[in-house]
């Protein structure tokens, strides 16, 4: 009896240490949100289109956004927030498409010709900032405010 008694024990040990709870390999790991707030938009036509970029590479290329909206211009100031970001670095771009063709116009020397605004309240001197200028760092929940170029 004392033999079968360690039998059970041992087999049951073995059975129940087989359902310890394991690490999920695809956990999913801390995210954060980001929220823009852009002042001075100077009347409520067209749109205004938020780019977030994280790939310093591609800054400021149409179309290589790490994440993109557009909402409604209201005269004043407007907010978006760009949610479950993972921590890292990132640079916003905002411009006012006032004719809403959906592109930054410009003249012919390849001035804006519309309302911009970069993180940081960068302001371009000959040429656009450059990623590491407008960079914000994110490790938690932030807010940031910028002020629209014309």
């Amino acid at each position: 009896m004392p033999k079968l008694l360690w039998i059970v024990l041992v087999g049951s040990s073995l059975f129940l240490t087989s359902f310890k709870s394991k690490p999920t390999p695809h956990a999913k790991s801390a995210t954060y949100d980001l929220r823009v707030d852009v002042a001075d938009i100077a009347n409520n036509k067209g749109l205004i289109e938020f780019a977030l970029y994280k790939n310093p590479a591609v800054f400021t290329q149409a179309g290589k956004t790490h994440r993109l909206f557009r909402l409604d211009a209201q005269k004043g100031m407007v907010s978006y927030t760009f949610k479950d970001l993972e921590a890292g670095k990132y640079a916003v771009v905002v411009y006012h498409d006032e004719n809403h063709n959906k592109i930054c116009d410009k003249n012919f020397f390849g001035i804006p010709t519309e309302a911009y605004a970069f993180s940081n309240n960068m302001r371009p001197k000959l040429s656009a900032p450059s990623f590491e200028e407008c960079a914000i760092k994110l490790q938690q929940d932030r807010s940031i405010q910028i002020r629209m170029v014309y």
